[in-house]
């Protein structure tokens, strides 16, 4: 295949990513660091609102590009995976090392921790193998100086031989400075020597075996393709002249980096491996490793160990601790935190008070935005008589679609603009890892991965969130168990259900200020529950349709923050809840209308929804539910919040989505249709444990680009549901408990 422009190199990359550069001087930033450095910050701090996000070609993992404008020259930033190296031992770190090797940056970012520099060192020393266009960000200095750790910055310029900015990210204190040497560099205006550091012996007389023959096989390559100007001095810039990056590539050959070899295939059009000459030269460095004891693992263990041993050389002479106690109160907080004892109590309270604060504090906007809502709906209902539009369309439009994106809206909303900040108040706070740190041992032995402690707690929010945060997760195999059982914790669009019928038939009898709270209790248990059986499913699919080990991981626990109120509040409203709202507007739109139909069109004496009730009456009684309940719950897939007003409109048979003034006024409804304890446990039971919404099916679809595993998704908790209803109801009928 000819190496061309849009099929190599930067072309493939910059046309899969859609990278749009306004003019010919736009200038490329690849943005990379260890997780929980604060990177997002940098990136956030300056690119604004002007930022997209999707996905690296062909991966589950999020691309987010945003552009800069500096010295009246634009900057395209790419924020890069957060990784602790470029060995491909992961997705987030292919991507890394392959847009920073292949993607051809103009310019690449590291940017660090000032409080522990010298494991951060690792990512950068790797790096400066591959390019040599770096700026190292030392970010968080203002928490290194509450630490009391001094960090050299001039001295650390001059061991790496790359340019050294400190910054604080949070408060844009240094980004100013740190934009002035990404200028620099790209527009050449100072000269970069970066450091060239040697392996042991062994190692580098492994890469002389292989590196000039390497070089040889290239320059022919380069010799005999026909290649326009523009794919010679691409192709060039990429593997020819950079000799710094033929000494990488020639390491990794002699590893035997599968990855890197596709990936060269992809981007630079041929494959190394089909050299026999090269293959000659690297066997014979494998072999000359294996006479003096090296075998392939000992070979990366080495590799590992030289680059470990200069960070801490290079920290131990740039890095200055005043207090070496620095991070004791950390320490103290966590032998709170994630002890045995204390851990998973503190864990449940907190996910309690989230609970109370969501419940509490979402009652008073929800009704103010379902008055507004509804008072729009009499002016719509006024402008189709005045337009003379006929009375079913008017009803089809104003009483079945709109009014059912009044309660999607009105419902769902508050909750999720509570909840959310809430939750990335304490992922902000340092405080998620721990909980993944807690949980961790409970999904090992379900054979799931700890992880999904993270997107199970995201599934609180919004089920699809949590789908999408399943891209955390490298195993497919797990990745898959994750996205199978999110739908087992319910969703704030479940809550609406959960609480009603809670305050009904349990709370109710609790008086004053104690109702909220006997409510949260009881909200608590179920959601408990919900966690328990994530558990037992996860168990089970590991060892039936999805066999495995759990995979380990690094887990991290950063060092608490004080988090920032306003970055919290753009965060959570633009990115999670204004995001998932309109995927459920999308699809809650086209559910009025069917539903409005469903409940109008009649065949004979009853509805078209009449008739489905009465046919799944013997199917629901049998689950302690009615066909009514039943087929609210099937009604609602496009959004559960409709779940109760579908109810009352069927047991009023007015043919439009009611709501009741009172929680009194349902009960009475409710009792007079026979429900007894015993219904509204196994409501409770269905509404915990049934298919996912419309809006998760479709972000599972899209996330696992599968129709199957959407199809298992959607069986799998619904057959749950029926299976743990139909014992419940059994059960107390047999002791005549009803």
């Amino acid at each position: 295949m000819g190496l061309t422009n849009q099929s190599t190199g930067a072309g493939v990359l910059e046309s899969e990513l859609k990278i749009e550069r306004i003019s010919p001087n736009d200038k490329v930033i690849a943005l990379a660091g260890n997780p929980n450095v604060g990177k997002s910050t940098v990136f956030n701090s300056l690119t604004g609102l002007n930022q997209h996000t999707g996905n690296w070609p062909g991966k589950t993992v999020t691309n987010a590009q945003g552009s800069y404008i500096h010295k009246d020259r634009n900057f395209i930033l790419v924020d890069i995976p957060g990784t602790y190296s470029l060995m491909a031992n992961s997705v987030e770190e292919e991507v890394a090392r392959d847009f920073v090797c292949f993607g051809n940056p103009d310019a690449t970012i590291i940017v660090t921790d000032a409080t522990c520099l010298e494991r951060n060192l690792n990512l950068v020393l790797q790096t400066l193998e591959i390019t040599k266009n770096l700026i190292v960000c030392v970010n968080l200095l203002d928490e290194a100086k509450r630490k009391k750790i001094h960090i050299n910055l001039k001295e650390l310029s001059n061991r790496l031989g790359v340019p050294v900015v400190g910054t604080n990210a949070r408060s844009s204190k240094g980004l100013k400075e740190l934009m002035d040497a990404v200028y620099d560099i790209t527009s050449n205006k100072i000269q970069i020597n970066p450091m060239r550091f040697n392996y042991d012996d062994l190692i580098e007389e492994a890469i002389k075996i292989v590196e000039p023959n390497l070089v040889k096989i290239l320059t022919e390559v380069h010799r005999n393709t026909l290649l326009n100007e523009a794919s010679i001095d691409l192709f060039s810039k990429n593997v020819i002249i950079d000799t710094q990056r033929i000494r990488w590539i020639s390491l990794k050959l002699i590893d035997g980096d599968k990855t890197l070899l596709k990936a060269m295939e992809k981007y630079l059009g041929f494959d190394l491996m089909e050299n026999q000459n090269l293959l000659i030269y690297i066997e014979n460095a494998r072999r000359f490793l294996s006479k003096n004891g090296v075998d392939h693992d000992q070979l990366r263990d080495r590799i590992v160990s030289c680059i470990v041993k200069l960070a801490e050389e290079i920290s131990r002479d740039t890095v200055t601790f005043h207090n070496e106690k620095y991070n004791s109160m950390d320490r103290k907080i966590d032998s709170v935190l994630t002890s045995k004892i204390f851990g998973i109590p503190i864990m449940i309270g907190l996910l309690g008070v989230i609970f109370w604060l969501t419940i509490t504090g979402a009652n008073y906007p929800s009704e103010i935005i379902a008055t507004l809502l509804f008072g729009i709906e009499r002016h719509l209902t006024d402008f189709f008589i005045w337009a003379e539009t006929p009375q079913w369309v008017c009803d089809l439009l104003v009483m079945g679609i709109y009014r059912t994106l009044v309660w999607v809206v009105s419902v769902m909303l508050p909750p999720m603009a509570i909840f959310f900040p809430l939750f990335t108040f304490l992922e902000d706070l340092g405080y998620l890892p721990r909980v993944a740190f807690n949980l961790d041992s409970f999904f090992k032995r379900a054979c799931a991965h700890g992880k999904q402690a993270l997107t199970m707690c995201m599934g609180f929010g919004c089920n699809a969130a949590g789908i999408v945060g399943c891209r955390i997760i490298d195993s497919p195999r797990e990745r898959l168990i994750a996205i199978i059982t999110n739908n087992f914790v319910p969703c704030n669009g479940r809550f609406p259900t959960l609480i009603a019928i809670i305050t009904i038939f349990f709370a109710g009898m609790v008086p004053g200020t104690l109702k909220s709270i006997v409510s949260t209790l009881a909200l608590l248990i179920v959601i408990i529950l919900g966690v328990v059986m994530t558990f037992l499913i996860s168990n089970i699919l590991s060892k039936t349709i999805l066999k495995g080990l759990p995979s380990s991981f690094t887990l991290e626990l950063p060092p608490y923050r004080k988090p920032q109120i306003g970055r919290i509040i753009i965060r959570s409203i633009f990115d999670r809840t204004l995001f998932v709202l309109g995927r459920a507007i999308a699809v809650a739109a086209p559910a009025g209308l069917i539903i409005w139909i469903m409940a109008n069109v009649h065949v004979g004496a009853l509805s078209l929804l009449d008739h489905c009730a009465v046919f799944l009456q013997p199917f629901a009684h049998l689950a302690g539910l009615d066909g009514y309940i039943l087929m609210a719950f099937i009604l609602s897939f496009p959004a559960n919040e409709i779940v109760i007003p579908i109810i009352i409109m069927s047991y009023m048979a007015t043919g439009n989505i009611l709501e009741l003034d009172s929680l009194n006024e349902l009960r009475d409804l409710l009792l007079s249709h026979g429900w007894t304890w015993l219904t509204a446990v196994c409501v409770m039971l269905f509404s915990l444990m049934h298919f996912p919404c419309g809006t998760t099916c479709w972000t599972i679809k899209k996330e696992t680009q599968s129709l199957k595993w959407t199809i298992i998704s959607f069986l799998i908790p619904t057959i749950t549901g029926i299976v743990i209803c139909f014992i419940t109801a059994s059960v107390v009928r047999l002791l005549g408990l009803v």
